[in-house]
């Protein structure tokens, strides 16, 4: 058995951002790597408590399952409301075609006689 490697490893991601050639120089220099860099700490933090808030998250993908849900509902309905209206008028067109069918046999009728 051999054993373990004991030299420290470290995780990719504690390494700093910034390459070691480009360290400031001067207080100016200095000041605006400071300000970048609370910058890219305020929208970590933002992105952190966005991911973190959790009744946020559920409220907007309740809204956007129930936005979903109306919208399928108001196609089922149109549906609905279209085999309806072609059920409705289907009576009216065996009427309509049973009427014309007596007709056309009494002009016959009316023509061999």
């Amino acid at each position: 058995m051999s054993a373990p490697d004991s030299t420290p490893q470290s995780a990719p991601d504690s390494t700093p951002q910034s390459a070691p050639d480009s360290t400031p120089q001067s207080a100016p220099d200095i000041q605006r790597e400071i300000e970048q860099t609370r910058e890219r700490l305020g929208q970590t933090v933002e992105e952190l408590a966005a991911k973190a808030d959790v009744k946020a998250r559920a409220q907007a993908k309740a809204a956007e399952v129930k936005t979903r849900a109306r919208v399928k509902a108001a196609e089922a309905s149109e549906r609905v409301r279209r085999n309806q209206a072609v059920r409705r008028d289907w009576p009216l067109a065996l009427v309509a075609a049973g009427i014309l069918v007596m007709g056309v046999a009494l002009a016959r009728r009316r023509r061999t006689t």
